[in-house]
């Protein structure tokens, strides 16, 4: 066991926090305007567009949608293989506890409610868990076709199968988006950046068989990596780069993360140099307009102070960098919720929760459940143990995370 500093335990769960409520909060910015062009966003929110949570079709603002659901479970998935492994000794089972959590999430999306734990086979294990009890995540809000499709294909991906840029066999013309914005808390375990980016390569072929799905998910999960250890977001990119260039077919993926760098760097942003990048619908081009944003240098907040002793800011409302970069994430036509998570996942990842908005932070649906599943992700993945406290293999109770 690694003992950590206070610092260090300390930075990496405020960044393991950042990184899921970062991305629920650009998942629910997104959410409402997904599918509108740009210019129905500025007809319907003024020139700016969004500026802040705005309600969706429900009339409520603050919801999140599968990118979140997915996202979770892809860490409650992680952390069940990662207690198997420390209890029994058993390695290489994390793709097959993903696949479980994503039946999970299924679930979520074909019934109301819980459903009944009981079942056979695959069932008695899936049916379980803390996570699938919570009642908000039964909602179902416009989830990827190839992910749902994908998941009653019963492949389990080979933990040791190279990545040679093959197609895989579920949905092996697929590169939807729906692989990149679940991938996050692969970057999140504390494994070198070319594990991480592997491993969620290969959890991203249980849905879809497409290279370019697959690397997309891998490279950022590498930047998430390097984030966690305190790389700056620019180092991120160049490392997920670097990695990229490892692995046959990767060049549509480097492309696309070039571009965004590229144009990171070319003056003021906006959100029509974001749609050079695409829309967002496919894997490459979701994670280049999150990177874009992230990357992007917004210009500094003007303040005036106006006769009279009024205060006037330009932009209106006034807004953090971490706020432009995620309103630039989801202002274009598009995947506005998946792009929007993605960045929240970078940004977070990157500046840990404490730069977060707070008055965003307070109305995102399930933030309690979302900072819990954290808070356990950190405990399962990043344990801290004082010299004199003996060390302890199961770290929660079984039934709140059921080995496998």
């Amino acid at each position: 066991m690694i003992r950590q500093s206070w610092d260090e335990t300390a930075a990496k769960r405020a960044r393991i926090r950042g990184c899921l409520l970062g991305g629920a909060i650009g998942d629910a910015l997104g959410n409402p305007i997904e599918f509108l062009s740009l210019g129905a966003i500025r007809e319907t929110h003024g020139g700016e567009g969004v500026t802040t949570l705005v309600p969706d079709g429900s009339g409520v603002a603050g919801l999140v949608t599968d990118d979140t659901q997915m996202t979770l479970f892809t860490a409650e998935g992680l952390i069940r293989a990662h207690a198997r492994s420390s209890s029994e000794g058993v390695e290489g089972s994390e793709t097959a506890a993903v696949r479980h959590a994503y039946l999970r999430w299924l679930d979520t999306q074909n019934h109301p409610a819980p459903p009944p734990a009981q079942g056979t086979g695959d069932l008695d294990l899936v049916r379980t868990g803390w996570l699938r009890t919570q009642p908000w995540l039964y909602a179902r809000r416009a989830p990827g076709n190839a992910c749902l499709s994908g998941l009653t294909e019963e492949h389990v991906p080979a933990p040791r199968d190279p990545l040679d840029g093959t197609p895989g066999p579920v949905n092996p013309g697929s590169k939807g988006c729906g692989t990149v914005m679940r991938s996050a808390p692969f970057g999140l375990t504390g494994l070198d950046p070319r594990d991480c980016f592997e491993l969620a390569a290969r959890c991203a072929q249980i849905t879809h068989g497409h290279p370019t799905g697959y690397y997309a998910a891998g490279a950022l999960a590498a930047m998430v990596a390097c984030l966690l250890d305190g790389e700056s977001l620019e180092g991120a990119t160049l490392r997920a780069l670097e990695l990229l260039a490892r692995y046959p077919r990767h060049e549509e993926t480097t492309a696309a993360l070039r571009k965004a760098v590229d144009l990171a760097a070319e003056g003021d942003p906006t959100p029509e140099k974001a749609e050079w990048l695409g829309g967002g619908w496919v894997a490459e081009e979701a994670l280049a307009i999150a990177v874009y944003s992230a990357l992007a240098h917004t210009p500094a907040q003007r303040v005036h102070y106006c006769p009279g002793g009024e205060i006037s800011y330009e932009p209106a409302p006034p807004r953090t960098p971490v706020q432009a970069a995620l309103l630039l994430s989801v202002n274009h036509s598009g995947d506005s919720d998946s792009t929007g998570s993605i960045c929240g996942n970078l940004l977070g990842a990157h500046h840990g929760d404490l730069r977060l908005p707070p008055s965003w932070l307070a109305r995102i649906e399930g933030r309690g459940t979302i900072a819990e599943l954290a808070d356990d992700f950190a405990s399962e993945f990043h344990r801290s143990v004082e010299p004199y406290e003996p060390y302890d293999d199961v770290v929660f109770p079984r039934d709140r995370y059921p080995l496998g």
